[in-house]
């Protein structure tokens, strides 16, 4: 009889055991994997989703058309042919990009009280979201120099700032924000999401992704901060330095007339800066603890989707040549 009790509770055991192996493989290996995500975007009533639609169709159409504007002003007339309209127009080019981006499936979001998309579908946003932002970050910092040497050293400025290096300048920055966005995107596409699907947001952007994930995001983390370096920091040191230059050379200049003139030059890009600056730092470097997760979305509409449409609205209406190629341009279609 013990040899016998001995034998069944070995078996009994073994079979404990290989049970609890099973399951755990079972769990490990048949876990439901997210193919797709379920965007809630803004859940409020029927009548203030189709306001926001409205109000966020006229924005996107402000936003091509006013964008668009500065592209054909500064490809067609002669007067815009300088440095600081040919990094404006590549301004309005990655302005469109970013909004083209995130509205039209926000509209869809908005009409159907939510919506879904694709894994793939969401990366794809998330690399078009980063390379867009990467561009216009680097892209402030290049023109913040512009700006300095314009000022600063203006007697060089020609020859400083010629049409070939303002190409490589721009080529240089559309090429990092494309390229060097990849490896945060490949890293953040291996990540297994295998629990809750939901993103309480109206587009895959950074941090709710990440919070789906059931795999340790520390490389994620670890390169969103190396990335972090280039992109932000360094262009925001070359913007405070070149602006306290700017300063500097304005206060030491003798007529109230030739102060007013030497920052009017340079007082759109400033507004420009600080508005982009403010909104981006305020939805990624400010803590979000005790934040709202609808003051969250509101920021983030900031940051994608007002601040396009503020871009040529303020480089428009504080800026001269601007108005008078409008003028021209208006005229001679009158005439024809």
């Amino acid at each position: 009889m013990y040899k016998v009790h001995c034998k069944s509770g070995y078996v009994k055991s073994l079979f404990v055991l290989a049970f609890n192996t099973l399951y755990i493989y079972t769990q490990e290996n048949n876990r439901t994997e997210v193919t797709e995500f379920l965007l809630l975007g803004f859940q409020v009533s029927r009548g203030l989703r189709l306001f926001l639609f409205c109000l966020f169709l006229v924005v996107y159409y402000l936003i091509i058309f006013g964008n668009l504007l500065i592209i054909t002003l500064v490809s067609t007339s002669k007067n815009l042919h300088t440095p600081m309209y040919f990094f404006i127009s590549h301004l309005s080019i990655s302005d469109i990009l970013l909004t083209t981006d995130i509205v039209p499936n926000m509209f869809h979001i908005l009409l159907n009280n939510g919506g879904t998309m694709t894994f793939i579908g969401c990366i794809v946003q998330l690399y078009f979201f980063c390379s867009s932002g990467t561009f216009e970050c680097l892209l402030l910092a290049v023109m913040s120099y512009d700006r300095y040497v314009a000022i600063c050293n203006p007697l060089h400025y020609s020859s400083i700032m010629t049409s070939g290096h303002c190409v490589i300048l721009t080529v240089t920055c559309w090429l990092f924000g494309s390229f060097g966005v990849l490896i945060y995107i490949i890293i953040t596409a291996k990540l297994d999401f295998c629990g809750s699907n939901i993103i309480d947001h109206f587009f895959c952007d950074l941090v709710p992704l990440l919070e789906l994930s059931c795999s340790d995001t520390f490389n994620v983390h670890l390169v969103m901060y190396l990335l972090s370096i280039p992109v932000v920091f360094i262009p925001s040191i070359i913007i405070i330095v070149s602006y306290n230059y700017i300063v500097l050379a304005i206060l030491r200049i003798p007529s109230n007339t030739g102060r007013q003139k030497a920052f009017s030059t340079c007082s759109s890009h400033l507004i420009v800066v600080s508005i982009f600056y403010g909104t981006l730092l305020s939805v990624y470097m400010v803590p979000t603890k005790g934040r709202t997760l609808t003051m969250s979305k509101i920021l983030s509409l900031l940051y994608t989707v007002f601040t396009s449409m503020f871009n040529p609205i303020i480089y428009s209406l504080r800026n001269k040549d601007i108005r008078k190629a409008v003028q021209e341009t208006l005229h001679k279609w009158l005439i024809w």
